[in-house]
């Protein structure tokens, strides 16, 4: 019964950050999964991986819900790449039975690792605080979006995370999307791939469902807490926080392989 009340307060607080940035929040349930809840409730990468993602389906449905009513979800780019995604989440939770215990661990800590590293780049760069929408730009690189919306869908199912942290830099950096309109935008996005991958993982059994629903309904009130702290937050300080997690994060996964060291 603690550990459930435990995942319910932990599914508040990836919802507020992963809704506040646009990116999901299975970049912390991962961790959380395999390092305290190993093998206690989870036996393999797959159940890990398919449980985050019911997380982030549950997060992202909830912040895209708050997103719309604010007006600041952009259909015309939202819908297509959402679309892309799918192809690439459905293989995704079927290759994710290769990924299990010191390969996932490697392959999960060197990939927060590179975006630990993409994340304190966007938080750099000046387009980080704009706030004007270069509309013909967009429709000029929409195609890049959209191949790479398919790269994200894979992304999102195979590791059991929201692919808003590939999304929201290539729509801030190269499609010229205001930050909050990325978020939210790629929320959105997230909501459609999440949904495809969470099904997938369903029929192959790679769901544990009581601490799903726990760390879940964190989220949905999280996202809602997320998306109002939006308004109002600069998100260059939180980026900066959420990089020097994931680094010391990503560095134990990969000490914990035991394949490198």
């Amino acid at each position: 019964m603690i550990e459930i009340l435990v995942l319910f307060v932990v599914g508040i607080g990836v919802g507020t950050f992963g809704t506040l940035i646009g990116i999901g929040g299975g970049l912390i349930m991962i961790p959380l999964f395999t390092f305290a809840l190993t093998p206690s409730i989870f036996h393999s990468a797959p159940e890990i991986v398919g449980t985050s993602l019911f997380g982030v389906f549950l997060n992202a449905l909830s912040g895209t819900y708050a997103y719309v009513k604010q007006h600041r979800v952009y259909f015309k780019a939202a819908i297509p790449f959402a679309i892309a995604t799918l192809p690439g989440a459905i293989l995704g939770s079927l290759v994710s039975d290769y990924f299990t215990g010191p390969t996932f661990s490697l392959s999960y800590g060197i990939f927060i690792l590179i975006i630990s590293a993409i994340m304190y780049w966007n938080s750099s760069n000046k387009k980080a605080i704009a706030t004007n929408f270069d509309e013909t730009l967009f429709i000029a690189r929409k195609k890049l979006g959209i191949i790479l919306s398919m790269f994200v869908g894979f992304i999102s199912s195979i590791f059991g995370i929201g692919g808003g942290i590939i999304h929201v830099p290539v729509m801030i950096y190269a499609l010229a999307f205001p930050p909050h309109m990325a978020t939210a935008t790629s929320h959105f996005v997230l909501a459609v791939s999440s949904f495809m991958g969470v099904t997938s993982h369903i029929f192959l059994n790679h769901i544990v469902w009581i601490p799903a629903f726990a760390v879940g309904f964190g989220a949905v009130i999280g996202a809602q807490i997320g998306a109002r702290l939006s308004k109002k937050t600069k998100p260059r300080s939180i980026i900066l926080l959420l990089c020097i997690s994931l680094f010391l994060l990503g560095i134990r996964m990969i000490v914990e392989s035991n394949l490198l060291f």
